[in-house]
């Protein structure tokens, strides 16, 4: 499993003190410009300040991220090819049935970065305020609801699933491309809903023309504290966009350990946490294990859920 990949490592193949010795390379499987991107950017300038060598961010989008994740999983387990793994590699898994790679098997975790809820949002006069009233709305209109969110098999989709799966209500998925549109639709009454980033629709939220009815990480979201989680009505639900770092397997543990150390510091400077908040999310401080477990429960909870809805890559 993902989690003891690092264990799987050369012990002693070099010392830690020599690494990093010349450039690091930082796959990330989205485009320039994006928030993962972003935050890729932030992240790496720091470490390129603590270690002394440079990380370069190298953008490997499409195909959902698996360009990029079976790129970084057949780079050399050297010490200076990582990559940003997302939770969309662990829904991937199950959406994408002939991946020739296997994220739990083929990758070291190294240590978590950062998590971004979702957050369910209407226009500001649907007749609903509360998740109760929300259910009971749908409940009563099965299939007459649609909801929004950013593609088929995104982990905003799958995360609405889980809450249709686990409420047993029936709307109906419209996918898009990215929030801007989504967002539009509802706020010109096309769709109804949308399991939506917080950062994205958080301007909207706070001028008044949509209406948070809960946040989807199994906490209250700092950045809106008085809007309830959805596991305070529903036991056990949590869905977040959330991304660490990994490496290709068979890294050295010193090398591991070393940067999941100062992963862990550049998490704790309050300057790196004004950064994430800007950009709606939270540090994910994770250990190796911790971070490889959560991808774990990450790929099988999104297994079940893709199996229940059917859902099949666009």
């Amino acid at each position: 499993m993902l989690i003891g990949a690092a264990a799987l490592g050369p012990r002693g193949s070099f010392a830690q003190s020599a690494w990093p010795d010349r450039p690091v390379h930082l796959v990330v499987t989205f485009i320039a410009g994006g928030a993962n991107d972003i935050i890729a950017r932030l992240l790496g300038q720091r470490l390129s300040e603590r270690l002394g060598q440079q990380f370069i961010i190298d953008n490997r989008g499409g195909a959902g991220g698996n360009i990029g994740v079976e790129y970084a999983i057949h780079q050399p387990p050297d010490g200076y090819s990582f990559l940003q793994l997302s939770n969309a590699s662990a829904a991937n898994a199950s959406l994408y049935p002939n991946l020739n790679f296997n994220i739990l098997t083929d990758l070291a975790p190294i240590a978590g970065v950062y998590e971004v809820p979702f957050v369910i949002v209407v226009r500001s006069d649907f007749p609903v305020k509360t998740l109760d009233e929300f259910i009971a709305h749908a409940r009563a209109n099965p299939g007459k609801m649609s909801h929004g969110s950013g593609g088929n098999g995104s982990v905003s989709h799958v995360a609405a699933e889980l809450f249709k799966m686990m409420t047993d209500v029936q709307m109906v998925h419209v996918p898009y491309r990215g929030s801007p549109q989504e967002l539009g639709d509802i706020l010109g009454g096309r769709i109804e809903c949308a399991f939506d980033p917080l950062p994205s629709s958080l301007p909207y939220i706070m001028d008044g023309r949509l209406r948070p009815i809960a946040i989807t990480s199994a906490k209250r979201s700092p950045f809106l504290p008085d809007v309830p989680a959805v596991g305070e009505t529903l036991a056990g639900y949590d869905a977040t966009s959330l991304t660490g770092t990994a490496g290709p397997k068979g890294l050295s543990e010193p090398v591991v350990a070393k940067l999941s150390e100062h992963i862990s510091a550049v998490l704790a400077e309050p300057e790196f946490q004004k950064s994430l908040a800007k950009l709606g999310g939270t540090p994910l401080a994770l250990s190796p294990a911790a971070f490889g477990q959560r991808m774990a429960d990450e790929t099988a909870k999104w297994a079940k859920v893709v199996k229940f809805a059917d859902i099949k890559p666009e």
